[in-house]
């Protein structure tokens, strides 16, 4: 029994450095796919802010008086930037 217990702890042992091995690669990769999803967001609610109707540029003379020709100073995105995490690829 104890020669199994110790088997089983070795197999434990082995499993967690496993894992513990590849949590940096799975850091990153969760920190790009939740860059992904905050860009899908982002041009989602760029369309949605779009006006609809199939006007072209060339139909549109001038925008609205109303409407300003910036944006607000504050206003903020929709989805805001990650923070850091260590996956800096703005080179890529």
């Amino acid at each position: 029994m104890g020669f199994f217990s110790f088997i089983v702890l070795l197999a434990i042992a082995y499993l967690i450095w496993r894992v513990t091995d590849q949590l940096p690669d799975l850091i990153f990769r969760l920190s790009e796919i939740q860059r992904d999803v905050a860009e899908i967001r982002r041009r989602l609610a760029e369309s949605a802010d779009a006006p609809a109707g199939g006007q072209g540029p060339e139909s549109r003379s001038a925008p609205a008086p109303s409407a300003p020709a910036t944006p607000a100073a504050g206003t903020t995105p929709s989805a805001p930037p990650t923070s850091g995490g260590g996956s800096d690829t703005s080179g890529s």
